[in-house]
């Protein structure tokens, strides 16, 4: 049996590196946000950098937490949608080139483009265009899929369609997977609140927030009241805290995790990179605490190469380590 299968939006991520933070002013671009746009506008936003630093690399929060996990030997899958083009393409070509089994529906409509805009201190701010990814089809959901897998890995920024998330969570349950839901952004917490809770109470069992969704989703400041009050029985319920480390709530025990020091360039990707060690901490049987250090390892390493992907080289330092 196959271990983990994500869903998200099926990006390409393009980064591009900011030299002052005026750009996103002058774009309405909430500093560390995830803002959504329209084709237009994505196209406007990359012609205004064009004489900046920049990359291109297949992305999205549950794909490059998915991405992590085969680089590490996690057998793997990915549900998305992307557009009958060359940018869905190379997609693909990228899940396949990292051993991850896509499960890809084809539209008519251009692939998303996440446009990654990382400012001199390496906090990076989102300007997406869904495109093809809001089409992801609920004909994916089903048993025959499901049922070659022992976690789901689902990402926050699916919450706005409620019906789909909410079926393929269900599915995760009857199947007896366990489920995991990384929050992904502060501002889609807010505006999903009330149906992030229902389907974290009901059908979650792994919940990843950094310091501002869990306050988005909690009403509280401080993490780690935060963390305490989104814990339930049974659930393991991480909250990021950045350069302090990490929070992780299991069984009403608080875990304190320390961070694995690196110099910062991008964070583009850090989250979701921890999310890959957290789990593969728990397929191979860790103690928490020892998950959340395989999470701070691959934030870390991600942290210091643009983008949010981490090289082979790097790859076969931190498969020794772990």
């Amino acid at each position: 049996m196959s271990e983990v299968l994500g869903i998200g939006n099926a990006l390409v991520d393009v980064i591009i590196k900011l030299d002052s933070d005026r750009f996103l002013d002058d774009f309405n671009l909430p500093k560390g946000s995830m803002q959504l746009t329209d084709v237009d506008t994505a196209i406007t936003i990359e012609n205004a950098c064009s004489g900046l630093s920049r990359s291109k690399a297949s992305g999205g929060s549950a794909a490059n937490t998915i991405h992590g996990l085969a680089r590490l030997g996690i057998s793997t899958g990915f549900i998305g949608t992307v557009g009958h083009d060359d940018v869905g393409r190379f997609f693909h070509d990228d899940m396949v080139k990292a051993g991850i089994k896509p499960v890809l529906s084809i539209s008519k409509t251009e692939t998303g483009r996440a446009i990654s805009l990382v400012s001199q201190d390496s906090e990076r701010t989102f300007a997406t265009y869904l495109g093809a990814a809001v089409e992801i089809s609920e004909k994916s959901i089903s048993e025959n899929i499901f049922k070659d897998y022992r976690i789901l890995h689902i990402e926050g920024y699916l919450a706005p369609s409620h019906q789909f998330m909410e079926k393929a969570l269900k599915m995760a349950k009857k199947m007896h997977m366990q489920a995991s839901l990384d929050l992904a952004s502060y501002n889609v917490v807010e505006s999903n609140r009330n149906f992030l809770q229902m389907i974290i109470n009901r059908y979650v069992d792994i919940v990843f927030a950094n310091e501002e969704e869990a306050k988005a989703y909690t009403g509280l400041a401080n993490p780690e009241d935060a963390l305490r009050k989104m814990a339930t029985p049974g659930k393991i319920v991480v909250v990021k805290t950045g350069k302090k480390g990490s929070l992780v709530n299991h069984n009403n025990k608080v875990c304190v995790i320390g961070i694995t020091p690196a110099k910062a360039i991008d964070t583009t990707g850090a989250g979701d990179l921890y999310a890959s060690g957290f789990l593969y901490g728990l397929i191979k049987g860790f103690p928490i605490e020892k998950c959340g250090q395989a999470g701070a390892l691959l934030a870390a390493n991600v942290i210091e190469e643009p983008g949010a992907k981490i090289s082979e080289k790097r790859w076969e330092i931190i498969r020794r380590s772990l």
